[in-house]
């Protein structure tokens, strides 16, 4: 940064007379000086400028998604799906002009009954052979007093419906033992199943209609 305000310093002594040439009036020196500061200004700013939009990545072994939903309205089960990939541009200066997209690994989603997760793989509810992923795109990001409320499309099992995130971060950062830079994010919805055709027929009573997720997210910066 200092080479750069030193490049325009120099450019400013260049503009001086030397004797051999006219020399500059009063009102030329000060748009010389003037010009020559807002230069300068400009050049020490600019990287702080950049350092406000930053990019991060999850970190698929420490992220996921959870759910709970209501069985025979007597118990919750509960689960949670892996291989999370997010990417978020996140604006310092301005956090409502940042955004996220995130994949999902419907395939992968896990109750600790394998009999279940079997039924649930299959074409009778998230049928992943064709939609062996989710995603979220956001649409805008608004603030909630110290949270965030991230407004979206989640596409699941072939449908795409608005959702809303309440979410808590960015946390403070972090730097592991291999001089990466982490932050936290954890999000939380409820989301109907029947909205994303999944198992339209099997009644609330049985499975409940209402799935609450909640997403955690380790995010290292790039």
């Amino acid at each position: 940064m200092l080479t750069e305000a030193s490049k325009w310093v120099d450019v400013r002594a260049s503009l001086i007379p030397t004797g051999l040439e006219e020399p500059l009036n009063r009102k030329e020196l000060q748009t010389v000086k003037r010009s020559a500061f807002v230069a300068g200004v400009l050049a020490l700013a600019a990287p702080l400028v950049f350092a406000q939009n930053t990019t991060w990545v999850s970190d698929p072994n420490h992220s996921e998604v959870d759910f709970a939903i209501s069985h025979m309205s007597v118990s919750k089960v509960h689960g949670r799906f892996g291989n999370v990939n997010a990417t978020i541009h996140l604006n310092a200066a301005d956090i409502t002009k940042s955004s996220v997209q995130v994949t999902i690994g419907v395939d992968t989603i896990n109750t600790g009954v394998q009999g279940r997760d079997n039924d649930l793989k299959g074409a009778g509810y998230f049928d992943v052979a064709n939609f062996p992923t989710a995603t979220f795109t956001s649409t805008s990001v608004t603030r909630n007093g110290n949270d965030l409320s991230i407004t979206g499309n989640l596409t699941l099992h072939g449908v795409t419906k608005p959702v809303v995130l309440a979410v808590e971060g960015p946390t403070a950062q972090v730097t592991d033992q291999r001089g990466r830079v982490h932050c936290g994010f954890s999000a939380t919805t409820t989301i109907s199943r029947m909205d994303f055709g999944i198992a339209p027929k099997t009644p609330a009573a049985m499975v409940g209609d209402e799935v609450k997720l909640t997403i955690e997210v380790d995010a290292i910066k790039q």
